[in-house]
């Protein structure tokens, strides 16, 4: 096992834009928009394959069938029966991203045949009218917000918040949110599914047709009364390590995440399962049994499970990790 690359699955999307060129150094095949890079997949909807190394061209879910735990860990494979749990994204949202919802394991692995999608964004970069909707404005039942959504009245329904650079958002399944001003540059970290739900797509045209709205299983799944966990740069408690400065994002149900600071040399703890290193700023290098692998903003690394690392340089790195 070593620090596993894989190749850019990058996605059209009407919200998207130029960024993944202009600020995360990624080829762009033409000069259309983009908005997710899928970085680390098993999902059908854009699989992973290694670019780095003895491995590439393997895709994961050969190398997790082949090596299992060697690559997962034990506790990751026995739980998941050797699925991979997790899905690691970059997105550029320079549009209005639709209002949507996400369901629970529960629902999702009952309707949908997959599992739920509980997520995180980090957010790298933000115009300075960035603004997004998260959550329902208290008072609204489920009643009062289908009658308005059927008369697309959606004045009132929802909460908006303004965001900056280096704020982190838990998006839980049921919490409702989209973007309304201004553009964003995400790190994303969420669950192996692609089921979205979607609300309202402001009456835009794909193809000369309005996009497909899911209304009624919306209605089942969202959360009229759930809280949004927001944390920004300034608030979050900083830890000092040797040669790096840490702070603790989350510790969820589905995933944790760590930001690391790195500056000069620093030493990550042993995983005994898997982790993702997500490169947000900066250059350096990851060093595994005496071997350099270069790392820089747009990056994204896969640490097979019980791997000793060194990092050096000056980066800014999103460690995800279960």
């Amino acid at each position: 096992m070593y620090p596993l690359k894989f190749k850019k699955n990058l996605v059209k999307k009407i919200w998207g834009g130029r960024k993944f060129k202009e600020i995360l150094n990624m080829e762009l095949p033409d000069d259309e928009l983009y908005g997710e890079s899928w970085e680390v997949s098993s999902h059908k909807g854009g699989l992973s394959y290694v670019e780095n190394g003895e491995f590439q061209g393997k895709s994961l879910i050969e190398l997790i069938e082949k090596y299992g735990k060697d690559i997962l860990g034990e506790e990751i494979t026995d739980k998941f029966k050797g699925k991979f749990p997790l899905l690691i994204k970059y997105l550029d949202i320079n549009d209005r991203l639709s209002v949507q919802v996400h369901p629970s394991d529960e629902y999702a692995l009952r309707v949908e045949g997959e599992f739920g999608k509980s997520e995180s964004w980090y957010i790298m970069e933000a115009s300075d009218d960035a603004t997004l909707i998260l959550g329902i404005k208290d008072g609204i039942t489920k009643e009062i917000f289908k009658e308005k959504v059927e008369a697309k009245e959606f004045d009132g329904l929802f909460n908006t918040v303004k965001v900056k650079k280096g704020d982190f958002i838990n998006l839980c399944p049921g919490v409702v949110h989209a973007t309304m001003e201004g553009s964003i540059l995400i790190c994303e970290v969420q669950q192996n599914s692609d089921t979205t739900y979607r609300i309202y797509d402001f009456d835009r045209l794909v193809d000369g047709k309005l996009r497909e709205l899911h209304i009624d299983k919306a209605l089942d799944v969202i959360d009229f009364e759930g809280d949004v966990e927001i944390t920004t740069d300034a608030g979050r408690k900083k830890i000092l390590l040797a040669g790096a400065e840490k702070e603790e994002l989350i510790r969820g149900e589905y995933f944790s995440i760590d930001k690391y600071l790195v500056d000069g040399e620093f030493k990550d703890e042993i995983n005994r399962n898997f982790k993702i290193y997500s490169i947000l700023d900066g250059e350096g290098k990851l060093i595994y049994n005496g071997k350099e692998y270069h790392a820089e903003k747009g990056d994204t690394y896969f640490i097979p499970a019980g791997l000793e690392l060194k990092i050096t340089g000056k980066l800014e790195i999103l460690k995800s990790f279960m």
